[in-house]
């Protein structure tokens, strides 16, 4: 079949070669970017599309795996929360286990993954690949998750939501610096973690079930219910830094809809910053052209995929996303009240307030 395409058509869009010269600050040189090539190319749309999302009535849903606060970007998360450049955050447990060990004050460490690890097991010390961190103090913090379980009522279960804001408030009382969990109490943003016993939360909890019978429940599947409520509320963006579980809970939230025979349009705002390929078939990879077959993107969804480290499209995105002031200042996210068993949620733009 000949194609209907024309040589000028095809020909029309040239390749601007970066210029450095003038730079003006991270915002100008994403955008300079975007009209290059490759994963360059792929960052500087990833960050159009971010302001897409800030420039319209949506709720923005972010998914973090990997370990991100151990690299370094839990300050990151916390702006982006801060600045409500994101709604809702859904975490794997690891990422925020570890935004508890440095908010209570302590660290991660620049160390090498060209190591004795036998001899680093010997000294109760953990590798993270380049990353090194304290067994002795990961074990006093398993403790405490164990005991803040034990004071919680016993008699009915909490969604992962209603559990971490209730865990930001009481690390808010020993707090040495702003973490995610605790500026995610304070702005009232809801965070999910659907594989919360999959981290060293879920051993702390085990641990003290173990050694002194409490018997917390989590209700899991009211963690699936509410964030599809979520995503049939308003127009949804999706940003995802890592696959794993965070990405696959945030994507079905539309599959959900459908089989509670809600209508489900698709997420409309969708941008992915990964290192898998598709062509395994896992979903970690999987493009968002791959999720419009099941209907978890929208047709006309304005979506990018950046293949990229992290830890440096993370920096680079949030940094000039904080330049834009102006479009910080005019968006008018969802209020959230997430102190109880159930999640109230409030639309500015439907609401008049």
């Amino acid at each position: 079949m000949k194609t209907t395409v024309q040589k000028h058509e095809l020909l029309s869009v040239p390749v601007q070669p970066f210029d450095p010269d003038g730079v003006r600050g991270f915002s100008d040189l994403l955008e300079r970017m975007s009209h290059t090539a490759f994963q360059g190319r792929q960052l500087g749309e990833a960050y159009r599309v971010w302001k897409k999302m800030l420039a319209t009535d949506c709720i923005i849903m972010m998914g973090l795996a990997g370990a991100m606060v151990p690299a370094g970007m839990r300050r990151l998360v916390v702006e982006m929360i801060r600045h409500r450049l994101i709604d809702c955050l859904v975490s794997t447990g690891a990422n925020l286990f570890h935004d508890l060990h440095e908010t209570l004050g302590h660290h991660h460490y620049q160390g090498s993954p060209y190591v004795d690890d036998v001899a680093l097991a010997e000294n109760m010390v953990d590798r993270m690949y380049d990353v090194f961190a304290d067994e002795d103090e990961f074990r006093a913090h398993d403790r405490f998750l164990g005991e803040f379980a034990a004071s919680l009522d016993q008699s009915r279960p909490y969604t992962t939501r209603e559990f971490l804001y209730l865990l930001g408030q009481r690390l808010a009382g020993a707090a040495r610096q702003e973490g995610i969990l605790t500026a995610a109490a304070k702005a009232g943003v809801p965070v999910y973690c659907p594989a919360l016993g999959d981290s060293s939360i879920g051993i702390g909890i085990a641990a003290h079930r173990h050694t002194h019978g409490n018997r917390l429940m989590f209700d899991i599947i009211g963690d699936v219910l509410e964030t599809a409520y979520l995503a049939n509320a308003a127009t949804t963006g999706v940003i995802y830094f890592g696959g794993g579980t965070p990405k696959n809970f945030i994507q079905q939230t539309e599959v959900t809809l459908l089989n509670m025979s809600e209508k489900a349009e698709g997420h409309k705002y969708a941008l992915q910053i990964v290192t898998d390929a598709p062509h395994w078939g896992g979903l970690s990879g999987c493009t968002f052209q791959e999720a419009q077959s099941w209907g978890k993107v929208a047709p006309d969804a304005h979506m990018v995929t950046c293949h990229c480290d992290s830890t440096i499209a993370m920096p680079l995105l949030v940094t000039a996303l904080l330049e834009q002031q102006d479009l910080i200042a005019r968006r008018r996210p969802p209020r959230f009240d997430v102190s109880g068993p159930r999640l109230e949620l409030v639309l500015p733009w439907k609401s008049g307030s």
